[in-house]
């Protein structure tokens, strides 16, 4: 197995981990919010196969892997139902948002980790800073522990970003269309499926233009330990 299949084999399960965490995020927020629905479906656990989509869990981050651009995609909707909210605007974007919170937790303990690596093991500053370049710098253990935690560290802030734009039917849309009438929500809610599928297919540098400043700002932190 070369370098290349590893790297896609990492990326893999930190696309899946990723996606697991977000939709249990959601699920989890929902059922604290009083829609007890996508815990009754036993969507709250890291189990990817109850998120898999096979259009955007399989598809799309396969194509994405094998022609090397950035891990996009999404999971299986996690289902909820507002008439459970007992504040149903400010319940469905706490919901909403609980999911992308939860891919910059997981970004941000990547970092630490491999800071810890760096700081902590022989060699670990050269092994950390050669990972961020997607290089195996080594042999030891710890080698292909920072190449995956650093492709963690990437899909989640990939996912985190991406799930923030206000398209329907991400994230972020869930926030803005609050604030619309409700003959602007209803063409924003129909228009949204060609938004996003425009956006996927052909807006990969304005994608890249929200998502480098993040990333950056983590990969930062670590090439200044």
């Amino acid at each position: 197995m070369t370098l290349q299949h590893v790297d896609i084999l990492f990326q893999l399960i930190a696309f899946l981990f990723a996606i697991s965490i977000h939709e249990s995020a959601h699920a989890w927020m929902a059922n604290r919010r009083g829609d007890p629905t996508a815990r009754m479906l036993g969507r709250i656990t890291l189990n990817p196969i109850k998120h898999i989509d096979p259009v955007g869990t399989v598809l799309l981050p396969l194509i994405a892997m094998l022609t090397h651009l950035p891990v996009i995609g999404w999971a299986k909707p996690t289902p909820v139902d507002p008439r459970n909210f007992k504040n149903p605007v400010l319940d469905d974007i706490l919901t909403s948002v609980a999911g992308p919170i939860s891919n910059f937790i997981v970004a941000t303990g990547s970092t630490i980790l491999l800071a810890a690596i760096s700081l902590l093991a022989p060699d670990g500053r050269d092994v950390v800073r050669y990972a961020l370049s997607g290089i195996a710098y080594g042999n030891s253990f710890l080698v292909p522990v920072s190449l995956l935690l650093y492709q963690v560290l990437v899909i989640n802030v990939l996912l985190a970003v991406f799930n923030l734009i206000p398209i329907p039917p991400l994230d972020g849309s869930h926030v803005l269309r609050h604030f619309l009438s409700d003959r602007v929500r209803q063409v924003y809610d129909t228009m949204g499926m060609f938004g996003l599928m425009a956006l996927v297919f052909f807006g990969g540098k304005f994608l890249m233009a929200l998502i480098r400043p993040v990333l950056s700002f983590y990969i930062a932190i670590l090439m200044t330990i």
